[in-house]
């Protein structure tokens, strides 16, 4: 084992393998920091300070019932638990990885008719994202779309795969500290979700483009062949590309998307972007900074004309590869999902900040950009997951993760 390895081993016992000290919102009082710290020790401190701020709050509501329009029965006894990758044990690792690979061999329920590309139970959630990618990008539904999702996601791990351990998310400002192939999500073991793809020298860079806002260069990582080892590295990506960046400014797509493309797993792991755009001061700077709800999904995914790709796409660019560089297809790559369960993460936290005015709080239309313009996403407004799962439901059950068809917390 070499001395980086240890080193991190060491780091990873000592700051994750105990929960952080959780707070009662009511018993211990805590005092929101004014801004971010510059020092990313400091804040992570702050982050760490906030999240258990918000599951104090999350704990007192249940406690006292103050959520008067909680319509299911979450309580405290069957409040579920979404905890970070690293605190899992190798066993509980491999129980997810197990009911993720399970998934990937269940036939489709989307219709051939509809996608040929969608082979297997997985793929049908990457399907209806392809789908319905611009209506929940820079959009009213954004947060609440891909909350749902993550839940329908976790659901079909549980109902069809019989997964019993916790959901999982991953810690960005963890993998700015440590380096992206040293989080024990991307180390390429057999507890990870596989790790770098092979390298390819000279890549160029990343060039986002927007509609008519300027562009953002982004480096590319130290991969962006093939995964090379852990449990998906013969994993096959049916569908896409439908606008894959590629290095040196250059785009990849095929006329349908829905189509079978059947491919290796790419990743170019980039840690200079996650140390960028996902660092602790990052995360703590768009939880305090946004003082509503249309500035923080707005930063979130990057304001445009701002020269930032936002935490969420810090967190898909540092992925890099294919599909993780499509913002249709991206759910493609098996970690999508743990970048999502953080930025449900990140909403939750600042939701409990406020609760009274930020609960229900919605910005935005119903379509990427108001393009074409479209009506403004309410309380009513219907989601529908498609052949992923779910029933339809109106945005209102959606906006609390204890409320509708949530009942979970974050550690």
């Amino acid at each position: 084992m070499t001395l980086k390895a240890l080193s991190v081993g060491f780091f990873l016992s000592q700051v994750l393998a105990v929960p952080a000290p959780r707070v009662d919102a009511d018993a211990i009082p805590f005092r929101i920091p004014p801004s971010a710290a510059s020092s990313i020790p400091e804040a992570q401190s702050q982050l760490d300070g906030l999240a258990s701020f918000a599951y104090g709050v999350t704990k007192s509501n249940l406690e006292s019932g103050s959520e008067r329009r909680r319509t299911n029965a979450c309580t405290l006894s069957n409040l579920s638990v979404r905890r970070e990758w690293s605190t899992f044990t190798v066993r509980q690792r491999k129980a997810y990885i197990d009911a993720v690979l399970c998934l990937q061999k269940l036939p489709a329920k989307t219709p051939s008719s509809i996608a040929t590309g969608a082979k297997s139970r997985y793929d049908d959630f990457v399907a209806t994202h392809v789908q319905q990618t611009l209506g929940i990008h820079h959009t009213g539904t954004f947060l609440a779309w891909h909350r749902y999702y993550v839940h329908e996601y976790d659901q079909a791990l549980r109902n069809e795969c019989s997964y019993k351990g916790d959901y999982p998310y991953w810690d960005w400002p963890l993998s700015a500290v440590i380096g992206m192939e040293n989080h024990p999500i991307f180390d390429g073991s057999d507890t990870s979700l596989s790790g770098n793809g092979k390298p390819i020298p000279n890549q160029g860079d990343i060039v986002v483009r927007i509609a008519d806002f300027p562009p953002v260069n982004l480096p590319s990582g130290t991969g962006g062949g093939c995964v090379t080892s852990g449990p998906f590295k013969d994993y096959v990506v049916n569908l896409g590309p439908a606008v894959l960046l590629l290095p040196g400014d250059k785009v990849e797509f095929r006329p349908n998307p829905l189509d079978h493309n059947p491919r290796c797993l790419k990743r170019d792991l980039t840690d200079t972007v996650i140390k960028k755009y996902a660092n602790a001061t990052a995360v703590v700077d768009l939880i305090l900074r946004s003082k509503d709800i249309e500035s923080f999904q707005t930063t979130m995914q990057g304001a445009l004309g701002s020269d930032s790709v936002g935490v969420h796409g810090g967190g898909h660019f540092a992925l890099g590869g294919d599909p993780g560089r499509d913002v249709f297809v991206s759910p493609g790559d098996p970690a999508f999902f743990l970048h999502h369960g953080m930025i449900d993460r990140v909403w939750w936290i600042w939701q409990s900040l406020d609760p009274k005015n930020r609960r229900n709080a919605i910005h935005g239309t119903g379509t990427f950009l108001n393009q074409p313009p479209s009506p403004n996403t309410t309380l009513d407004t219907l989601i529908d997951l498609g052949h992923a799962g779910g029933s339809v439901r109106p945005m209102r059950d959606l906006m609390s993760t204890t409320d509708g068809p949530f009942c979970y917390t974050y550690l």
